[in-house]
């Protein structure tokens, strides 16, 4: 019988992960038995998760990767690259069992895509939570079939936490990842998916996913099976970055930077040329590029709160952030 296979060591960096930091939903890790209950909860998910972790093969291709079923009628969750310019893919559950896929969306902007399994089901599903909440420090479980689907051994899995929120609909955590891993899903410990696995890292232990949330802003274009976007390493070509729409001058002495010109939202909500940013939502602003790196990590449709100085004196702003080919 297959084993589900985890990675050595969880409960050791387990308890020395959570005396340096804060766990999922805040709770402190500071003791042997806190650490028990949380390979505990670890196992759970696993073991729940391990039939509705499938790998996806495409034979026209010869290309593998993995995706999550998040859905009783065969509705599954994987990354566009896996499925990019593909109609059908075989999908491998780890039991063995292998039924069609039919490709429908992908947002490559966002990494995300949609399969269709065309057989009836129900078939065994993990429940999408949200990813938008997750911060630095929160407990995550990947999994994914690394180096393609193995019948000698079930999806391996990976523990680790959120190393920092962003750009946009990523998130990048401490979960090691492989060849085969991308598409795979993304776990919190109640055992919702929060994420898909989109990129390795330079380093193993700094890992790309992109956020579940962002296959529900998109639903109805990817059940209809569109794909648009493009996919950009560098998160700043990125079309769909959240934007303010304004072109930043130099930075000024004490923090803040001079607004160049404005259009879109920011000249909506009343900031003018001459300007000087000093904050973002309470954090202060060094310099054009600083202010680049805060907004990566929001998204379009955020509400963002501007403090600055004009004429000497004082002000605030509000402004609702557009993708960058929204604005006008």
């Amino acid at each position: 019988m297959k084993q589900p296979r985890f990675f050595h060591g969880v409960a050791a960096v387990a308890l020395l992960s959570g005396l340096m930091g804060p766990v999922l939903a805040r709770e402190p890790v500071g003791s042997i038995e806190d650490v028990r209950k949380l390979e505990k909860q670890i196992a759970a998910v696993a073991g729940k998760a391990m039939k509705s972790t499938v790998a996806l093969i495409a034979e026209a291709t010869g290309a593998s990767g993995s995706g999550v079923v998040a859905s009783a009628d065969g509705m599954i969750l994987t990354a566009a690259h896996v499925i990019e310019g593909v109609e059908e893919v075989q999908v491998v559950f780890p039991d063995g069992k292998q039924v069609k896929g039919k490709v429908l969306g992908a947002n490559l902007s966002k990494d995300i895509g949609l399969v269709k399994i065309e057989d009836e089901g129900p078939w065994p599903f993990m429940e999408r939570g949200e990813s938008k909440p997750l911060k630095a420090g929160d407990w995550v479980i990947a999994m994914g079939h690394s180096t393609g689907f193995d019948p000698s051994r079930t999806p391996p899995v990976r523990f680790g936490r959120v190393v920092s929120d962003g750009p946009g609909n990523f998130m990048t955590t401490d979960c090691t990842l492989i060849g085969g891993d991308s598409g795979g899903p993304l776990f919190d410990l109640d055992g919702k998916v929060v994420g898909i696995n989109s990129s390795i890292g330079e380093a193993l232990k700094n890992n790309n996913h992109a956020g579940v949330d962002g296959f529900k802003d998109d639903w109805d274009r990817l059940i209809a099976g569109e794909v648009w976007g493009e996919l950009e390493m560098n998160p700043m070509r990125n079309q769909e970055r959240p934007v303010m729409g304004i072109n930043f001058g130099p930075a000024v002495r004490g923090g803040g930077v001079i607004v160049a010109a404005v259009r879109g939202p920011a000249a909506k909500a009343g900031i003018r040329p001459g300007d000087v940013i000093r904050t973002l939502d309470g954090t202060v602003v060094r310099d054009g590029g600083n202010m680049q790196v805060l907004l990566a990590k929001k998204q379009a449709g955020d509400r963002v709160k501007v403090g600055g100085v004009r004429s000497g004196k004082p002000f605030e702003a509000e402004v609702e952030l557009k993708q960058m080919n929204q604005l006008r």
